[in-house]
C-alpha cells in the first residue's frame, strides 16, 4: 500500500529528464564561462559565495537572533496572546479563517513559513477549522514568514526613507496575504465543500483563558525565554545559508557586470548582466507596476521566489551602492515578506498538511498575492510620499 501511495515519486531509471537537465545545466554555465572565461567563472562563484557567507549570512543571523529573542519574551509574558485576542475578531471577515489562525500569523511573522505547521498538527488548533480552510494556512503563513527579520533588515538599510518604506511594505504584504488566501479559499471551497470539519484525534486543552509559562521567577523566565529565542534565531540563520550562498550566487552571476575593474578577473560579485537587460526590456511593465529605480531590481523578486534571505542580502548590496530609494524598499519588503521563498517551501508545507492535491492552486494563488503586494506597496508609497 505504501509503495502504491508513493508511486507518483517513481520515475524510470533512465529517461528524458537527465539529458534535458544536462543540456540546460551545461548550456547555461558554458555560456557564462564563454563570456567570463571558465577559470574566472569558477573563481567568481567561490569568491561570491564566501563574500555572501561572511557579509550577508552572518548579518542576517545576528538580526534573526535579536528577532528570535524578542519574539520569545513576547510569547513568555503574554504579549502575543494579547495581540491574538485583539486580532482574532477580524480574521473571519478578512480571510474567511477562524480567529485561531491569527496565532499562525504571529508565529510565522516571528520566525519562518513552516512555523505554522507546528500549530496545524495540534488538535487544539485544528478543531476550529473546516476542511476547506486548512490548506489556506500555507498561503497565510507564507505571507508573513520571516516578516520580523525582513522588516527590521529593511529598516536598517542606509537608504533615505528606509523605515517608511519598510512599514509601507508591511502593509503591502498584508494586502498580498488577503489576495493569496482569498484566491486559495475560492478553490478549496469548490473542492472540499463548506461544511466538513477537519479531523482531530485528541482534544486535550489547557484551562480556558490560561497559557503555559516557564518555571522560575520573572527574571529567570526573562533570561530563559530570551536565550532560547536567540537559539532559534541561530537555527534560522544557519537555515538561510544554503539559499543565500547558492541562489544569490547564481542571481549575482546573471545580474552584475565586470564591476570597477572593467575586466573579468575572478573577483566576487562579477556577472554577465542578463537580468538587467531583461529588466530594461520589461521596464514598460515593471515601472508602472513597481516603480523600480534600476533595472537590476528585477533580481529581487526572482530571488525571493526561492529564498527571502538571499533577496534581502541583494537589497543590502544595492543599498550600499545607493541605487535604490524608499519606494524600492517598500516593494522589496512586501515581496520578500509575502513570497518569502515560497517555491522552496510550499510543496513541503502542503504535503505536511496532507492537502497535496491543492498544491498547484496554492502556488498560483500565492504568485498572484506576491505580485499584488508589490503593486499595492508602490501605489501606497506614491499616495503617501
Amino acid at each position: 500500500m505504501e509503495e502504491l501511495k508513493n508511486d507518483r515519486l517513481l520515475k524510470k531509471e533512465i529517461g528524458w529528464e537527465a539529458p534535458i537537465f544536462l543540456v540546460i545545466f551545461f548550456g547555461l554555465f558554458a555560456y557564462i564561462g564563454n563570456v567570463m572565461g571558465g577559470t574566472n567563472m569558477i573563481k567568481t562563484m567561490m569568491n561570491t559565495a564566501f563574500d555572501l557567507l561572511i557579509n550577508v549570512c552572518f548579518y542576517l543571523m545576528a538580526v534573526a537572533v535579536i528577532a528570535g529573542g524578542i519574539s520569545s519574551i513576547f510569547s513568555e509574558f503574554g504579549v502575543i496572546a494579547l495581540i491574538n485576542k485583539a486580532v482574532s475578531v477580524i480574521m473571519k471577515p478578512i480571510y474567511d479563517l477562524p480567529g485561531a489562525s491569527s496565532i499562525g500569523i504571529l508565529n510565522c511573522f516571528m520566525s519562518d513559513n513552516p512555523a505554522i505547521l507546528t500549530l496545524a498538527h495540534d488538535d487544539n488548533f485544528r478543531k476550529y477549522f473546516k476542511k476547506y480552510q486548512m490548506p489556506a494556512l500555507t498561503n497565510l503563513g507564507t505571507s508573513f514568514g520571516m516578516g520580523l527579520i525582513t522588516v527590521t533588515s529593511m529598516m536598517a538599510l542606509p537608504v533615505d526613507g528606509a523605515i517608511k518604506g519598510a512599514l509601507v511594505g508591511l502593509l503591502g504584504a498584508i494586502i498580498g496575504s488577503v489576495v493569496s488566501v482569498r484566491l486559495m479559499i475560492r478553490k478549496t471551497k469548490k473542492y472540499y465543500g463548506t461544511e466538513e470539519m477537519v479531523e482531530c484525534k485528541n482534544t486535550v486543552s489547557l484551562p480556558s483563558g490560561k497559557r503555559k509559562i516557564r518555571e522560575g521567577s520573572v527574571g529567570s523566565r526573562f533570561i530563559q525565554s530570551l536565550l532560547e529565542g536567540g537559539k532559534i534565531g541561530v537555527d534560522m540563520g544557519i537555515a538561510i545559508i544554503p539559499g543565500v550562498c547558492l541562489i544569490c550566487t547564481i542571481v549575482i552571476l546573471l545580474t552584475n557586470g565586470t564591476g570597477a575593474s572593467g575586466i573579468y578577473d575572478g573577483s566576487a560579485n562579477q556577472g554577465i548582466g542578463i537580468l538587467p537587460i531583461i529588466g530594461e526590456k520589461l521596464s514598460f511593465i515593471l515601472t508602472p507596476l513597481f516603480g523600480f529605480s534600476t533595472p537590476k531590481a528585477i533580481a529581487i523578486p526572482i530571488t525571493a521566489l526561492g529564498s527571502s534571505g538571499a533577496a534581502i542580502g541583494m537589497v543590502s548590496d544595492m543599498a550600499s551602492k545607493k541605487i535604490i530609494g524608499g519606494n524600492d524598499i517598500a516593494v522589496f519588503t512586501s515581496i520578500c515578506m509575502c513570497w518569502s521563498g515560497y517555491l522552496s517551501t510550499h510543496i513541503a508545507m502542503m504535503d505536511a498538511l496532507d492537502t497535496k492535491e491543492m498544491t498547484g492552486n496554492a502556488i498560483l494563488s500565492h504568485t498572484i498575492g506576491g505580485l499584488s503586494a508589490g503593486i499595492a506597496s508602490h501605489i501606497i508609497w506614491g499616495l503617501l510620499f
